[in-house]
């Protein structure tokens, strides 16, 4: 199957050299496969090559990669594509990359230049800090429901429990098993090899923990101070706010700031915790597949987390900010802002849909839109299928 990215990779690819084009987003999502799709497609010599599995890569590996992509260039008498994978990985990547690209730029040597990453942090570091007006970045979010449909046949209630991995989905019919391996392969390698291994992380047990702590209060409010009492090893409040911002730059969890029209509140709010994934919050449940089902108040957690996950991968390529709303008990589950407009989300997966705190948001805010999702509302399979963009 090819994702929605595939025409936009390819036609920037096939463009005349003037970019390097730059495709990060969190692990498993499809990047690697997505380029070696269209490497397959393109009518242009390339060669591929992966940093993620070379021990101790340093600079001199990208070096000798780049000789080889001159090599190839010389011998085919014409441009040709050098892929790399993890990028991240190699020490000093960025100033590699400016001074060889730099290099080609002088001496009018087309080699088009395509990097890939799992580290949002990191990535977007160098691409900063040395490749300015150089590049072109492209975000891959996790798969959404239509995709997960389209590829694997999930059904609604499958995509609400097993989320939006698609090298796990062919293990859902043994959930044990489907459970192992996102917290062993996908979980696991995230914390380890994209934040642990390339972060400093002074207590990695805290990070492990306040990431647990997260995902089983997804898609609710919490203050930092709260859990506190929760964590095995304490930390103030600074400590567990930046470790939080480090899971959200690997695509796992983040905490949604309290809308607000005071930009200053917005930032000393309490955390609506939010996973990227469903996976992330089901692989680490008791509860089963089937068990979950029958519990009205859990399943009402993965409904509402659901259609959060879709609005938060969703803002990071649709270029909308997303909050929640609270006051007293009154409450907007999801709030979208996209320059002056901002758009209401409250979702219900209960019998009875209405919302005082929605008519009080719309009296003190003025929306230009506001939606029920699921009880009186769009339903949730509808809303998944949707481009939260279409909502302004």
């Amino acid at each position: 199957m090819q994702r929605a990215y595939f025409q936009l990779v390819k036609s920037r690819v096939e463009e005349p050299r003037k970019f390097i084009q730059v495709l990060y987003g969190p692990r498993q999502v499809g990047k690697t496969t997505l380029i070696k799709q269209v490497l397959s497609a393109i009518n242009i010599p390339y060669l591929f090559a992966t940093a993620d599995d070379i021990i101790g890569t340093d600079s001199m590996w990208l070096r000798n990669l780049w000789d080889r992509a001159r090599l190839l260039q010389k011998k085919e008498g014409r441009e040709v594509v050098l892929a790399v994978d993890e990028v991240q990985k190699v020490q000093n990547w960025s100033e590699v990359v400016k001074k060889e690209w730099d290099m080609d730029s002088f001496n009018d040597i087309p080699i088009k230049l395509v990097i890939l990453g799992s580290s949002s942090l990191l990535i977007q570091q160098g691409l900063t800090e040395s490749l300015s007006g150089r590049f072109e970045a492209v975000y891959i979010d996790h798969w959404s429901y239509k995709e997960m449909y389209d590829a694997f046949g999930l059904s609604l209630n499958e995509y609400i429990w097993f989320g939006g991995y698609p090298g796990a989905a062919s293990l859902i019919s043994d959930e044990t098993r489907w459970k192992r391996y996102v917290k062993n392969s996908l979980i696991d390698t995230s914390l380890s090899k994209d934040i642990l291994m390339l972060t400093r992380v002074d207590k990695p047990a805290l990070l492990r923990r306040l990431f647990e702590i997260g995902c089983s209060y997804s898609a609710q409010i919490l203050s930092l101070t709260k859990i506190q009492g929760e964590l095995m090893e304490k930390g103030n409040i600074t400590t567990l706010s930046n470790y939080l911002s480090l899971l959200e730059t690997a695509g796992l969890l983040c905490g949604l700031e309290k809308y607000s029209g005071d930009i200053i509140r917005k930032r000393s709010s309490k955390p609506k915790f939010q996973v990227f994934n469903n996976a992330l919050l089901s692989a680490q449940c008791e509860q089963t597949f089937s068990e979950a089902l029958t519990d009205g108040k859990l399943w009402g957690r993965f409904f509402e987390s659901a259609v959060g996950t879709h609005l938060l991968n969703k803002s990071y390529t649709e270029d909308y900010d997303l909050y929640y709303w609270n006051e007293n008990s009154m409450e907007v589950d999801y709030v979208l802002q996209k320059g002056s407009k901002v758009v209401a989300v409250e979702v219900k997966s209960g019998k009875d849909s209405s919302n005082s705190g929605m008519d009080v948001f719309r009296s003190k805010f003025h929306p230009s839109a506001s939606f029920i999702v699921g009880t009186d509302g769009i339903s949730i399979e509808e809303f998944l299928c949707t481009n939260p963009s279409d909502l302004f």
